[in-house]
């Protein structure tokens, strides 16, 4: 049982695989959670003073050491590590949070933070970005303002992803980060006052291992605040819940966004977004969404109210679950879906290992579009999934298995760093056509 508030707090899995939540609000602000379900009947641990400073809206990154980082958060301009090297170890400053802070409504919290491949940090907030070495507290570079400025964080909640990194040869050479959605300047301050602005259509995509990188802008086919964007299995982005008008806050949110869309980062600029079918459910400030192994995205929640309020509201409280399935789940798909046969899942790799996947298709196999893909586990909260990442594995060699009429295998290669893939679980999948197999969990190490 959890003993302190948790409310909006942040998080992520260490390599062992066990859940570490960070701060909250009132006696929870300055609380490390951890849970390990190893034991089978295990209970959370509470450290009372695991953070050196007040962490309420802040965001955790899984480091390649296995650590986490802790950054921002409301009125901390700084950053932290659990576990800490020391018992005195206490938080190190970071003015580019301040300075990219509203004095009216911070507007940067829940900061976007990605583990680049060369081991430092891009951290996102507000409308601008940095590539931040944290072991020497020293930022490397400044990247250029989002085009048009509009802040992209809480409370002008959109939400980002780190675009699936290809490793060819052990490297990789593109890294590229996705912002979308958000609320314009002035919409929390608006929407208190009772005008509720359109939610930005607007996306930016930048590659941020360019030795001069600049953003492009592309146009989701409507706007989003508090929408979450989700890795997919086959390097698609899933962009879902949220709304068309105000932003995040008890009741500041409007219009529902039904329609969740989809966006192939492969595709021409133009043909990118695809709209999908709508649900009937509302899901707006505090709602969620996760991964799911079998490749269906888990959605919930929606709590736009101080409190638990199931009536006679605008957006009653709504505690159901429901999940979505992309269209590679489709009936017409199923012939072409892997099914993996080995490795068993919960298997140890280790880095540089090659690994040799059996698989078997009902259907023909189109041997030069077969793909491995790793996608870390997420925690998801205001909007933005922290840790989440997804990695095409090296080349990969698909054979015939002699003697099996449907069955194939793929040879490939583990992660050559930790930099590219930080110890810890995975889910595996293979991906035929588009089409993902469900995935089996592995641990890399």
């Amino acid at each position: 049982m959890v003993l302190t508030d948790v409310w909006c707090s942040s998080g992520g899995l260490t390599p062992d695989g066990s859940l570490v939540q960070t701060g909250g609000f009132n006696d929870g602000d300055h609380v490390v959670r951890v849970f390990n379900n190893s034991c089978g009947k295990c209970d959370w641990v509470e450290i009372p003073f695991g953070l050196a400073q007040r962490r309420w809206y802040a965001t955790n990154h899984v480091l390649p050491d296995g650590r986490q980082i802790i950054i921002g958060g409301r009125r901390q301009f700084n950053y932290e590590f659990y576990p800490k090297a020391s018992p005195s170890e206490k938080s190190y400053s970071l003015p580019f949070l301040l300075q990219t802070s509203d004095p009216k409504i911070e507007n940067n919290l829940y900061p976007f933070v990605f583990l680049n491949v060369d081991g430092n940090l891009f951290v996102y907030a507000n409308n601008r970005a940095i590539l931040f070495d944290y072991k020497l507290n020293k930022v490397l570079k400044m990247y250029p303002g989002i085009p048009g400025g509009e802040p992209r964080n809480y409370p002008s909640t959109g939400s980002a992803v780190l675009l699936p990194l290809r490793v060819v040869q052990g490297t990789v050479a593109v890294v590229e980060v996705l912002v979308c959605g958000g609320a314009p300047k002035g919409s929390f301050l608006n929407a208190q006052n009772g005008r509720f602005d359109g939610a930005l259509n607007t996306c930016g995509r930048i590659k941020i291992s360019d030795p001069v990188p600049n953003w492009v802008m592309e146009t989701m086919p409507m706007g989003r605040v508090m929408g979450d964007m989700l890795l997919l299995p086959n390097g698609d982005v899933l962009i879902i819940n949220g709304g068309l008008n105000g932003t995040a806050g008890w009741e500041f949110g409007r219009n529902p966004v039904f329609n969740p869309v989809i966006y192939r980062p492969d595709n021409p600029l133009t043909s990118r977004f695809e709209i999908q079918n709508p649900t009937t459910v509302p899901r707006m400030y505090h709602s969620t969404a996760v991964l799911l192994r079998d490749g269906r995205i888990l959605v919930g929640g929606s709590n736009p109210h101080q409190y638990y309020n199931f009536t006679n509201v605008l957006f009653p409280t709504d505690l159901s679950l429901e999940s979505f399935s992309p269209s590679y789940l489709d009936a017409n798909s199923s012939g072409l879906r892997p099914t993996i046969i080995s490795p068993a899942t919960q298997t140890n790799i280790q880095y540089n290992q090659q690994i040799v996947i059996r698989f078997t298709v009902p259907n023909t196999v189109n041997l030069n579009r077969i793909s491995v893909t790793l996608v870390a586990p997420s925690f998801n909260t205001h909007s933005f999934s922290m840790n989440q990442r997804l990695v095409v594995l090296d080349g990969g060699t698909t054979t015939k298995v002699i003697g099996e009429s449907t069955t194939y295998q793929v040879k490939t290669m583990a992660p050559s760093s930790n930099n590219i893939a930080p110890a810890g679980y995975y889910m595996l999948f293979v991906v035929h056509q588009e089409v993902p197999s469900e995935g089996i969990w592995i641990k890399i190490h």
